[in-house]
């Protein structure tokens, strides 16, 4: 394997396209390969990174019902006589299902780094139960996902959903040196910063350091939550309740001392210069750098880090982010950390191609934008169908993911998503239930459904293999590209144009032959397929449609099947 982190010279292959943008979004359209391929791989993800719009247009109230409908509903006073709490909390996950599915186009890493820095620092839509806090912690999350780490750090332990979630709320100074509640102060060391152990599996801070750093953190709480009249929720600091006795650390951190300053030049207060201290004395721990470069390795390239790529690629990554960046002149930059892993020879080195197993949002989302499913719109000339198929479009994308174990903003625990954690990572994505939900999904895409019925217009899912194949149809997708001298009535290049940048691997030559003569054939003579397909073009009744289409969407609901489509 490669290891180096030097940027990969040639231009990017179809293949190499492919890979990039299976890897930095939840998957591309054949359009969005197009356009990558032949581009130089820092060009590639640059323009990733730049095509990035950070200030999306809010989530609207999509109830039909309401005379709110459409409008957004974030940044309006609350309410609690409406009674609309949980609704509004769903109707956001659909806005952003709605906005990753998409992408206008211009595919951006914004959404996939927003998952990742999500199922970072866990804060559940379930838990913190508070639609504009939700939204207030989504959007920190979405806009400090590229910029500096140890900013960001500072801004979720402020953030009032966090204090929420991992009870800072109710953290203040108890008796005997205590905090009345470590659970924060757990997970910044543990989960969020430095990592519970180093990759040797030794302990990276002790049971004293939790306690230490709990009271630093007493003091701060949220306020405004279910307030009728209020516009936003905050967080604020009360020195009543914050310890101000020595905070002592261990040897991990150098026997670090954090005493709670009477004068504190430059912040609002003792709290803020106290979590300061707790970042900068966490920040200098060896291991940090180290555990951030090696998750987000795992989360964009490879699940399996052996010790040489940890020797090789985590530990010069973690020395180019502990150093100082030499735009900014600041440590702990993520964008130039995520620039160098995804345009490296490393990156595209062919062991880690198909290295994945497709999350139920990759696998999901990266299918209706594959096969170029669009959004429906919300028309304010059709507003009240316009927001029922823009509703239910999302509702069932989520609700599917939801039957994966992937409830999007609500992961089991702390930790996060249980594949992104637990041994074997990704693979925890597949099981027997799982293949078979997968397999329903897929199954659906080939026999259809309509979005909502009895309206106008009438939105259908349904992957035209007709329209697929036949560059005479009205309803051919002209992106999608073909084989060298295409040929309708030729299997062999029916299955390629249907497998074309389907899988994040290729077929071998058995596997083609039995997806021709088995599976698309149904062990009949090739010789009979332009004979069907003439019959078809010449008189289109329904038996000689259905003799083609049967065949081609057989073919292409077996490729969905394939442990190959689940692999990205």
């Amino acid at each position: 394997m490669n290891y180096s982190l030097n940027a990969y010279a040639q231009p990017l292959t179809v293949e190499q396209a492919a890979h990039l943008l299976r890897r930095a979004t939840f998957g591309p359209t054949q359009a969005n390969i197009a356009a990558f391929t032949g581009v130089s791989s820092t060009l590639a993800i640059q323009t990733l990174i730049d095509n990035i719009n950070y200030n999306p247009p809010p989530p609207v109230d999509l109830n039909d019902a309401k005379t709110t409908a459409g409008q957004e509903y974030v940044n309006t006073a609350y309410d609690s006589t409406l009674g609309r709490n949980f609704e509004f909390r769903f109707y956001y996950k659909y806005w952003w299902i709605n906005m990753i599915t998409m992408q206008h186009g211009n595919p951006s890493i914004i959404d996939k780094m927003t998952l990742f820095w999500q199922n970072h620092f866990v804060t559940t839509e379930a838990a913190v139960d508070e639609y504009r806090a939700v939204y207030k912690y989504f959007m920190k999350v979405r806009g400090r996902s590229l910029e500096n780490f140890k900013d960001f750090v500072r801004d979720i332990t402020y953030d009032p959903a966090m204090l929420k979630y991992l009870n800072g709320h109710d953290n203040q100074k108890g008796t005997g040196g205590v905090a009345s509640n470590e659970n924060y102060a757990r997970e910044l060391q543990e989960l969020f910063v430095v990592g519970a152990k180093d990759f040797a599996g030794n302990s990276n801070y002790t049971e004293n350091d939790v306690k230490a750093a709990a009271r630093v953190l007493t003091g701060w709480r949220y306020r405004n939550f279910y307030s009728n009249g209020t516009t936003f929720v905050e967080s604020y600091f009360t020195a009543t309740r914050h310890d101000t006795a020595s905070k002592v650390f261990s040897a991990s951190y150098q026997n670090k001392v954090i005493n709670t300053p009477t004068t504190y030049p430059g912040y609002s207060n003792a709290g803020e210069f106290e979590i300061d201290e707790l970042l900068t004395t966490l920040f200098a721990h060896p291991e940090t750098s180290k555990f951030i470069c090696r998750k987000l390795y795992r989360f964009f390239v490879n699940p399996n880090v052996t010790q040489e790529i940890e020797d090789n690629v985590i530990i010069p990554l973690a020395n180019i982010f502990k150093s100082p960046d030499p735009i900014t002149g600041r440590t702990f930059e993520i964008k130039p950390i995520i620039y160098k892993l995804l345009s490296s020879e490393h990156f595209y080195d062919v062991g880690n191609i198909g290295a994945i197993i497709k999350s139920p949002a990759e696998f999901i989302i990266g299918a209706y934008r594959f096969f170029n499913f669009q959004v429906p719109m919300i028309d304010a000339g059709n507003l009240i169908n316009s927001i029922k198929n823009h509703r239910v479009y999302a509702q069932y994308l989520y609700d599917r993911m939801n039957e994966m174990q992937m409830a999007l903003l609500d992961q089991p625990t702390v930790f996060g998503y249980d594949a992104y954690f637990q041994t074997g990572y990704s693979r925890n994505w597949i099981n027997t239930s799982q293949v078979g939900l997968r397999n329903s999904f897929t199954d659906r895409l080939i026999s259809g459904r309509t979005v909502v019925s009895g309206i106008t217009p009438l939105v259908t899912i349904k992957i035209d293999m007709l329209a697929m194949v036949d560059l005479t149809n009205v309803n051919h997708n002209p992106t999608i590209p073909l084989p060298p001298n295409y040929d309708v009535t030729n299997c062999v290049h029916i299955v390629d144009l249907v497998t074309m940048n389907l899988f994040a691997t290729g077929l071998t030559a058995n596997q083609k032959t039995f997806l021709i003569d088995t599976i698309f054939m149904i062990n009949q003579p090739r010789t009979n397929w332009p004979t069907q397909w003439a019959a078809y073009k010449s008189n289109p009744t329904t038996t000689n449609i259905n003799t083609v289409k049967s065949k081609l969407e057989a073919l292409m609901k077996y490729l969905l099947r394939m442990a190959e489509y689940s692999i990205c």
